[in-house]
This record gives C-alpha cells, structure tokens and sequence, in this order.
C-alpha cells in the first residue's frame, strides 16, 4: 500500500516510523524545520527505556507532488481537522481512504463532509508519545494499539490491507466489530482524563491517588458515558470499572496531550473533547454538568492561546 502520514506528531511520527520500518511504501508530509530534519536525517525514535533509532524516510511539504495514495492517516490534532481535509484532498483518488486517529469522536464527521464518506474510515489509537524537535519523536510510554474500520462496521478488504500493513510492522491493531463503539471506548478515556488533568494540572499518578481527585475523574466518566448510551452507543455496563482500571496502569507520571497544550498557552483539543460532551449530550437531552464545568473553567485560556482575548 501507498500510505501518506499527515501530521508527523507522536502519534502520525510513532505509526509511520513503524510503518516505514517494515519496508512499507510510507511518504510523510511536513513542513519547516521538522521537514529538513526528515530529510536531512531521517526519523528519529526515542523508545521508553531511552534507546534511539534513526528510519531514512521519504518526507514532502505538497501533498500534490505525490497525487492520490491508497490511505491517509490523520494524525493533526482534533480541531485541525477541517483545514487538513482540504489540504489532503490531492491525496485522495477514487479509491483513497483517510484514517482519523484524533482524540474524540467527530473526525470522521468532519471528514464526510468535505471529502465524502465513501472516503473515510473511523479510527483511533492508544500511545503515549510526543515530538520532542525536529525530526524526533519520543515514545513515552503505554503499548501502542490502533484500530480502523468502516464506518458500516463492514470488514472491506481495504481494511484488511491496511491491518496486514500494521500486523507486518508488528504493530496491535484492530478491525472492532462496532468501530463508532471503540472510539467512544476511547473518548470516555481521554475527554475524562484529559478534562481533569487540564483542570488540576497534576500528572496521573497524583490524580488517581488523590480521593477527591479520583472522584471527580469517575464522575465526569460517568457523565460522558449516560451522553454515550443517550446517543445509543453501545457502550459495556462496565465501561467506567474497565476505564478506571486502565488509568490506574499508566505511568505516573504521565499527562495529556491536551494538559500539555493549555499548560504551555497552545490552541488544545478543550473542544473535541470537553466541550464534545456538552455539546453531543445537549444533542440528545443529556446533562453533563461536570465536563460543562471543565469545559468553562479552560475556555478563557483556550481563547487566550488562539489570540481572541487578552489578559
């Protein structure tokens, strides 16, 4: 397969990096300095336990030079979207499919609307990695895990092309029986952890150790998850136990991705994922008045850090 990587960040970096690795056909679109270190140097990886490999990769600015590929993995953060739809639309043939592996679950919304939904995949990721400068990913920590699918739920031989490119990569990957499932899976991880940690400005370790900040975290994933069945997703009874539980292994040390944007004044994803709540749960007439709290208590930071309001 012929894969474009838009959006060389930790997680466009880490799944192209194994990609590349395994002798995949891979180009990766960037830009500036991270574009000539690319170039120059290759793909620098950091592993957890501090070690670094270096991957010769084919790396452009102008998606047209190459023309249309047979998937696109979206790796921009969430409120990107829009404007990298237009900019991958020389990527896109007949035939082309765009994987989304944002934070949040209106990706492939956003998508549909600008390039058809015929082109369009769900799709999401588990990883703790950052790029840390040009040309250099560092992956963090959790295993890394991917999943896609159509957005039917049919298991197309598109998808499973793409599965056997991440299975020869050596990389965990998924088709879920219910792909729109698996990203609220993900999105009752993420919105909650990332909301309270933007909030508290604490690692996970402290969060989860903390009564009170613990509380806080179930409640606001009790919250997403009565927005989730309220939009009949299928969500296990056990979903909030099992998300919990999964907090509890990260590194404690950890943070998100959208914590580390508010917390060093960059634009963040505060509205694909707390205010994705309010909003998708006022959708239906479900009430989240916790994540409309976090969503609130950003937002003047939020508006700070995309240059409409000064203080």
């Amino acid at each position: 397969m012929k894969i474009a990587i838009f959006g060389v960040g930790g997680v466009g970096g880490y799944f192209g990096w194994r990609l590349a690795q395994a002798g995949e056909e891979v180009v990766f679109i960037a830009r500036g300095a991270h574009l000539r270190a690319l170039r120059e140097v290759g793909l620098k990886m950091e592993t957890p336990d501090g070690a670094s490999f270096v991957q010769p990769v084919q790396a452009i600015q102008d998606p047209a030079e190459i023309g249309p590929v047979d998937t696109v993995i979206l790796g921009v953060k969430a409120w990107q979207v829009p404007e990298a739809a237009e900019s991958i639309r020389p990527l896109i043939g007949p035939d082309t499919f765009v994987v989304p592996l944002q934070n949040g679950v209106e990706a492939p919304m956003h998508l549909s609307q600008a390039l058809g939904a015929e082109h369009v995949f769900g799709g999401l990721c588990y990883i703790v990695a950052l790029r840390v400068g040009p040309g250099h990913i560092r992956h963090a920590g959790m295993e890394p895990r991917i999943a896609f699918g159509e957005l039917d739920n049919r298991v197309s031989e598109r998808a499973r092309q793409l599965e056997a490119a991440f299975l020869r990569a050596e990389v965990n990957v998924e088709i879920p029986s219910d792909i729109n499932t698996a990203m609220w899976d993900k999105f009752l991880f993420i919105a909650s952890f990332s909301g309270v940690a933007s909030i508290t400005r604490a690692p996970v370790g402290t969060i989860r150790s903390v009564p009170e900040t613990r509380r806080i975290l179930q409640d606001v994933m009790e919250e997403i998850f009565a927005v989730a069945r309220a939009r009949n997703i299928a969500l296990k009874d056990n979903a909030v136990e099992v998300t919990m539980a999964v907090v509890d292994r990260l590194p404690a040390e950890g943070t998100a991705s959208m914590q580390r944007d508010i917390m060093e004044g960059r634009p963040s994803e505060l509205s694909s994922q707390s205010g994705a709540v309010v909003r998708l749960g006022e959708e239906v007439g479900q009430p989240a008045p916790l994540n409309s709290f976090i969503y609130a208590s950003l937002l003047p930071m939020e508006l700070r850090a995309r240059g409409k309001l000064g203080f």
